[in-house]
């Protein structure tokens, strides 16, 4: 096991003022609400900011392929930010997944993605986790055929990445978003919305042979870092429920005095707290390709999920009234924190992972 440093050095620390500034300035609550209304404008905007403005597509790229040679680490502190601001951009799914997927070929889709001038997603349901069985489509003479359900990302791609079934294993091939057929789903998150996606006969270009283990390590890294998303979610929550709660006046008191109330925040805290550690401490492993990573991976998942939910609950009922309300933005982190809770693999599936990991008897 590699020793990992799991704090934070003065880079990361700039990164994350820059991300937020930009969110704070571009992405106002405001403004993700009326996502909902179907008005999708902003996605372009906080896509474009995030990709080629402030250069983070190519994270996780090398830098002798265009990108900025950086690790999971930055990536889990853009990851947080964007939680924090429930940003509706497909970081996750194509700076994260595709291009970690990508990573493995030698097709310079990887230089365009790390560079913004592309945007990708793998062609598998939002809820697959890293060791599930992987859905895949058919190849025929005619070209590929076969539809996938709930896919992320897909309405913001240009390039889908999609797992083929070949003999003995999967194969991975690339198709044009505008060749398949892609329809929209109303999605409890509007601000990450799902799409069905059909191929009927689809041309694509063979990318790579014998591809479940890149596309594993993909789904994985998406899996690692949506622990950060997740943490950036139950932050907001929690320092927003505890602003509130130090002006919020009741019977002549600030409700934040009233004991019990104390007690639910020191609860929530610890919890985000303990989120924060497990989301560094998989972010790090996975960084440093450490043994360790797949465990790191299951147990953030596992715990960052939950908390992330408890923490949007906890939002809305401790906003007494007005959290319940359409105007406050409390219902668009308690959406995007129920839909990650699904998302790569639900807690008990982590669970279940980690304990065959670890041999813990069940």
């Amino acid at each position: 096991m590699t020793e990992l440093n799991l704090l934070a050095t003065d880079l990361e620390d700039d990164l994350r003022a820059a991300v937020r500034d930009f969110l704070a300035d571009r992405c106002g609550t405001a403004a993700v609400t009326a996502l909902y209304d179907g008005d999708r404008s902003l996605v372009a905007t906080v896509q474009r900011g995030i990709a080629t403005e402030l250069g983070l597509a190519g994270l996780l790229v090398p830098e002798e392929r265009g990108g900025t040679g950086a690790t999971a680490v930055e990536a889990a502190v853009v990851l947080e930010e964007l939680g924090r601001a429930v940003a509706p951009t497909p970081f996750l799914t194509s700076a994260v997944i595709a291009t970690t997927v990508l990573g493995h070929s030698t097709h310079d889709l990887v230089d365009a993605l790390a560079v913004g001038e592309s945007t990708a997603a793998l062609l598998v349901p939002l809820s697959t986790a890293p060791r599930a069985p992987l859905p895949s489509v058919a190849r025929e003479d005619a070209g590929l055929r076969g539809s996938v359900t709930s896919v992320a990302g897909v309405l913001e791609s240009d390039r889908l990445l999609v797992p083929v079934a070949a003999d003995g294993g999967i194969d991975l091939h690339l198709v044009a978003t505008a060749d398949a057929t892609v329809t929209p789903v109303v999605s409890l998150d509007m601000t990450r919305q799902l799409a069905d996606v059909e191929l009927d006969g689809v041309h694509g270009e063979l990318v790579l042979t014998d591809a479940e283990a890149s596309i594993r390590a993909g789904l994985r890294a998406g899996a690692a870092l949506l622990a950060s998303e997740q943490l950036g979610v139950a932050r907001w929550c929690l320092e927003a429920t505890l602003a509130h709660l130090k002006e919020r006046r009741q019977f002549g008191r600030v409700v934040g005095g009233f004991q019990a109330l104390k007690h639910r925040l020191a609860d929530l805290y610890a919890s985000v707290e303990s989120a924060a550690a497990a989301a560094r401490y998989a972010a790090a492993a996975l960084a440093a390709e450490d043994a360790d990573a797949d465990v790191a991976t299951a147990l953030a998942q596992a715990y960052c999920s939950d908390v992330a939910v408890t923490a949007a609950e906890e939002a809305v009922q401790l906003h007494g009234g007005v959290g319940m309300t359409w105007e406050h933005p409390a219902h668009l982190y308690l959406k995007r924190a129920k839909a990650d809770q699904i998302a790569l693999g639900t807690p008990g599936a982590h669970r279940a992972a980690l304990a065959g990991m670890v041999d813990l008897p069940a």
